[in-house]
Order: C-alpha cells, then sequence, then structure tokens
C-alpha cells in the first residue's frame, strides 16, 4: 500500500509523455496543414473530424512520383483530431516530406514522414481515407521519401 502513491504517480507521467509521443504536429508541412483546422470538439463523423479542403484534398492525391523508397510498414489510424497529411514512421529520423502508396501502388498520397518512437506507424484521418483504406484496419504501405 506504501508505494501505491509512487506507482499512481509514475504512470500518470508516463502518459504525459505518451499523450506528446502521441500527438504529432505538422502544420505547415504537409500539403494545406498551414490552412488545417482542428476538428471541433463537437466532432462525432469521420466528415467532422477531416477538416482538409477538397483542394487540399485534390493536392495531396496527385503526389510526385519517384523518390527514395525507405520500405513498407503496417499502419493503423493515428490521431483523427490532429489534421493535415501525415505518416508516423521509425523510417524517418527527421520530418520529410514523402509519399505514401498502399501495396498495389493504384493509390498514393503526398504526406509529411514523421519520425516514430514505438515501432508502430500511424497514418492521418485525411490520408487514409485518400488511400480509400479502411479506418480500423491495418494498413501495408510502401514509404517513399521526396
Amino acid at each position: 500500500m506504501k508505494y501505491a502513491l509512487p506507482i499512481v504517480m509514475l504512470c500518470l507521467s508516463g502518459c504525459a509523455v505518451m499523450e506528446q509521443i502521441e500527438r504529432p504536429n505538422p502544420a505547415g508541412s504537409a500539403p494545406g496543414a498551414a490552412e488545417a483546422q482542428s476538428p471541433p470538439s463537437s466532432a462525432r463523423t469521420v466528415e467532422d473530424f477531416d477538416t482538409t479542403t477538397a483542394a487540399e484534398r485534390t493536392a495531396a492525391a496527385t503526389p510526385s512520383s519517384g523518390g527514395r523508397k525507405l520500405g513498407e510498414t503496417i499502419a493503423s489510424l493515428g490521431d483523427p483530431t490532429v489534421p493535415g497529411f501525415w505518416v508516423t514512421t521509425d523510417l524517418v529520423d527527421v520530418e520529410t516530406p514523402g509519399r505514401v502508396t498502399d501495396l498495389s501502388g493504384n493509390n498514393s498520397v503526398e504526406v509529411t514522414l514523421l519520425p516514430g518512437t514505438n515501432g508502430s506507424a500511424r497514418v492521418s484521418l485525411a490520408a487514409l481515407r485518400l488511400l480509400n483504406a479502411p479506418l480500423t484496419d491495418l494498413v501495408e504501405l510502401n514509404v517513399f521519401a521526396n
């Protein structure tokens, strides 16, 4: 019982660190991110959370081809309250412009690649929607640096 308070304090400090890790802030680096707005606190639907404009989606859906392939990753939906087109991945050490494609190469999205910290990749809601990927599934992606 005498160790309960230190254990609770340790857990709470770990939660604060994880919140910082899991919330990428790619504003200004992804297509349209400078204008991207966080969803309203009343957001409940996918459309409410995806605050990107049609012009931003068009720009992100027509990425440059080529680039250097960094590898493949399996990703899940990231924090839907963080706007823009981004992917957190251990395949980069610094924020990098890039793109991701589904394994077929049929769907491609220009994104900001953000360093991952825990071995798992996360993809923004807007990017997953442009990839036509199920939001609740793990998605296999090819990752390219521009």
